[in-house]
């Protein structure tokens, strides 16, 4: 790509607030050791600089998302020919792929998988945007198999990382929400979660800032070691009281068979390695969320672990264990009834704010906890993170007479990594220069550009035209996703309405921002709906919304739901994009 960005009025633009890893330098030339730790972004645009003083290249170390759109406004994107992406996951793809209809830039999405790397052209009025088509789900472990009824390495893994997560990282984060702003939290967790959801973030919070929470090491050794107990020993001694490994189903059928492993108890041994590295990681973790200074001498941590006394676990009679995902659903949605419930008749979330408050915590009597919580970091070997991870998941698998998986192994499943082939970046870097060399050239004809779909290991390579957009028609004319409604200067609802009478041969009869309807007159009282009419559009928003429009947002997005002038449906139309000054 030499030569862009050279000129006077040429610019490139680089965002990543990743910073870099030991694991990034072989995959790349911009990056030395002695980079390591430093932001990705901000040392690729000084390395290239390096290269070509010439170049006009710019970082960033913000995410391109909702919350940093003060940062990437109007003005930045403007200012830009296109968009090259290179994100990992698919909401943030589609969050840009929005950005880019929206200001109708050019777009190239690029990701690679191992061997396998895709390339998918987007271009103003020519072809679909990426959020057009989506790929089918990949295919999750049943809940069932997570929770009970594990068969794989893999599921021990993933149960060790959902488990690090429910100990270390999410408690923690209510808590310090919680201490942050109790009313607010309250609010939210009111209005935005079911009554299980509610009592489990409540006693999250109970446990996290409640009278039992540690003050020394050795109480964190002491939390480690029932949490052995807990999680090796009862638990698997209450599904063994449930289902006997001689049960026998309702079919006649022996219950622990198939992928059906019957598990054992562990019972604790300091003398056992595995045991230790639990314990050791486990009250390392713990001690971290509360500022208590850590201790990694595994002889002393031993020594203290034997004098914990643990009580005797007896199985209970009435404890619903759930044999299959179905179960897990029809639970959780006569939950979900019970909830509504409750819920039906009760207009006043002060008073649901209030039970919430009376249930946690006074904040005056935790004033003085600090709280920190773990956020998983793979690649870290000295935050204990894949420490505790490794014992537990190998754990989980004695306890099914599983085969263990050693620590590489068990991080690659737990941070989800797949190797990285130098090749295929090369070739994939290669396939999305060959497509901006397309748009910078403006070319206007869809045959000019090509989405790529390759495979090294077969070898495959496929190219495609990219596939038009979807074309939509209201009244006698056509749009496609590309197209809007352009109101510039700020109208009041009464102005707006007349303006798409006059100009469109529409009568809007709901107008909504997001979420939030601006205008309905069915559901408007006569009233209301008088004075309403002679506000302003963004005032309207303001008082719906219930927030000021911020000083860097110039425009709102508004959907219509259109009549024509025979007050007859218009079944879709295009979205308004409102400039105001």
């Amino acid at each position: 790509m030499r030569g862009i960005g050279c000129l006077k009025e040429g610019h490139v633009y680089v965002t990543d607030m990743d910073s870099i890893e030991k694991s990034n330098l072989n995959r790349q030339f911009l990056f030395r050791s002695w980079d390591i730790g430093k932001m990705k972004s901000t040392t690729a645009a000084e390395a290239v600089k390096a290269m070509n003083p010439n170049m006009h290249v710019r970082s960033y170390v913000d995410a391109v998302s909702l919350e940093t759109e003060h940062i990437y406004d109007d003005h930045f994107f403007d200012r830009l020919d296109g968009v090259v992406n290179a994100l990992d996951n698919v909401n943030a793809r589609q969050y840009i792929d929005r950005r880019c209809v929206y200001y109708q830039k050019s777009f190239i999405d690029s990701g690679k998988l191992g061997t396998k790397a895709s390339v998918q052209v987007v271009v103003p009025f020519l072809t679909e945007s990426y959020s057009s088509t989506n790929d089918p789900p990949d295919p999750s472990v049943p809940i069932c198999t997570l929770r009970n009824f594990p068969h794989l390495v893999e599921h021990t893994v993933e149960w060790a990382r959902d488990n690090f997560a429910s100990l270390f990282t999410i408690p923690p984060q209510q808590a310090d929400e919680f201490m942050q702003n109790p009313k607010e939290f309250a609010e939210r967790t009111a209005k935005n979660h079911s009554e299980y959801d509610k009592t489990e973030i409540i006693e999250n919070v109970k446990r996290i800032l409640g009278e039992e929470h540690p003050n020394s090491f050795t109480d964190c050794i002491k939390w480690s070691r029932n949490l052995f107990e807990q999680q090796f020993h009862n638990t698997i001694a209450q599904l063994l009281y449930n289902f006997p490994r001689d049960h026998i189903t309702s079919k006649g059928e022996r219950f622990w068979s198939g992928n059906k492993r019957c598990p054992h108890v562990l019972k604790f041994d300091a003398h056992n390695k595995l045991h230790l590295d639990f314990i050791f990681a486990a009250s390392n973790l713990l001690a971290h969320i509360y500022h208590i200074p850590q201790i990694r001498d595994r002889k002393l941590i031993a020594e203290e672990v034997v004098k914990v006394h643990v009580p005797e676990f007896k199985p209970k009679a009435g404890i619903t264990i759930h044999e299959n995902d179905e179960q897990v659903r029809a639970d959780l949605e006569r939950q979900k009834n019970m909830s509504a419930m409750r819920k039906n008749g009760q207009s006043a979330n002060d008073v649901e704010v209030e039970q919430i408050l009376s249930r946690l915590p006074k904040p005056d009597d935790v004033l003085d906890i600090k709280i920190q919580p773990h956020e998983f970091e793979k690649d870290d070997d000295t935050n204990f993170h894949m420490d505790y991870i490794t014992a537990t998941a190998n754990l989980r698998a004695e306890n099914y007479e599983i085969q263990r998986a050693d620590r590489s192994k068990i991080k690659r499943i737990a941070g989800n990594i797949i190797p990285a082939i130098a090749t295929t970046t090369a070739m994939v870097t290669g396939l999305v220069c060959l497509e901006v060399y397309k748009f910078v050239q403006h070319h206007k004809k869809i045959e000019s550009y090509r989405n790529a779909f390759v495979n090294l290991a077969l070898p495959f390579f496929g190219f495609s035209e990219p596939v038009p957009p979807k074309c939509q028609k209201y009244l006698d004319k056509d749009f496609t996703l590309w197209d809007r409604f352009e109101v510039k200067g700020e109208m009041t609802l009464e102005e707006f309405i007349e303006y798409f009478k006059r100009e469109h041969k529409l009568v809007p009869n709901m107008v909504s921002a997001g979420m939030s309807v601006i205008y309905s007159p069915h559901f408007m009282r006569q009233t209301s709906k008088a004075q309403d009419m002679k506000r302003k559009i963004t005032e309207l928003y303001e008082t719906v919304t219930k927030s000021k429009i911020p000083a860097h947002v110039r425009s709102l997005t508004l959907n219509m739901l259109c009549d024509d002038l025979e007050e007859n449906d218009v079944e879709d139309v295009p979205f308004v994009n409102y400039t105001f000054p």
